[in-house]
C-alpha cells in the first residue's frame, strides 16, 4: 500500500443477538471495504459492554472495556453503523453510547449507515434518526444508506440482490475520503 497504514475500520452495532441481519448487513460492507482498501476491522457492539457502558452516566464513569470500544470508534477511519430498528428509532443502549463518545472525533469521518427491522415501513429511520445523529456529530454519512428487512435473508444469506448493490453504491460513495488508501 505505498508505505500507507491500513484502513481501520470500525464497525458499530447494537444488537442483543450474537447472530443478527444487522450484523450480517454490516459483514457485506466490511467485505466490500476489504475488496477495495488495505483494512483492519473492528467490531463493537454495544449490547456486550454491561454495567461498564450502561451505568455511566458520563465518560469518566465507563469502565476500561467500554472506553475501548468508544476509542476505537473515535479512533476508526470509517464507521460502519449497522443496527436493528427498535419502536422505529435506534436502540437505546446505541443511544447512550453516542451520548458519551466524543464529538470532535466524529468530524468529516465517513460513515456509512446501515439498519434493519422488521418491515419496509421502519426503512425511513435511517434518514429521520440516523442521519440527523451523524450530521450532529459533523461526521460524513455516506448518501446511500443500506436497509434491509428479515424477510431479505435466508439464514446468513441476503437473498435480495438489491441489498449487495446498494452496499457497493454507499462504499463508493466513501471513495472520495479514501481514494488515498486503495489497494
Amino acid at each position: 500500500m505505498n508505505g500507507t497504514t491500513a484502513l481501520r475500520v470500525v464497525v458499530l452495532g447494537a444488537s442483543p443477538s450474537a447472530t443478527s441481519t444487522s450484523q450480517r448487513l454490516a459483514e457485506l460492507a466490511v467485505d466490500e471495504l476489504s475488496s477495495r482498501y488495505d483494512a483492519t476491522v473492528e467490531r463493537v457492539d454495544v449490547y456486550h459492554l454491561g454495567p461498564g457502558l450502561t451505568g455511566a452516566i458520563s465518560r469518566e464513569d465507563v469502565d476500561e472495556t467500554a472506553e475501548r470500544a468508544l476509542t476505537a470508534v473515535e479512533e476508526s477511519d470509517v464507521l460502519v453503523v449497522s443496527i436493528p430498528t427498535y419502536r422505529g428509532s435506534y436502540p437505546g443502549m446505541f443511544k447512550h453510547f453516542m451520548d458519551i463518545v466524543r464529538q470532535r472525533p466524529f468530524n468529516r469521518k465517513p460513515v456509512l449507515l446501515m439498519a434493519t427491522g422488521g418491515s419496509p415501513r421502519h426503512m425511513l429511520m435511517i434518514d429521520h434518526v440516523l442521519r440527523p445523529l451523524f450530521a450532529f456529530l459533523h461526521s460524513y454519512t455516506a448518501p446511500t444508506a443500506v436497509f434491509a428487512t428479515s424477510a431479505d435473508f435466508d439464514g446468513d444469506t441476503v437473498t435480495d440482490p438489491e441489498i449487495p448493490q446498494r452496499v457497493t453504491r454507499a462504499v463508493e460513495d466513501l471513495a472520495p475520503f479514501l481514494e488515498h488508501r486503495s489497494h
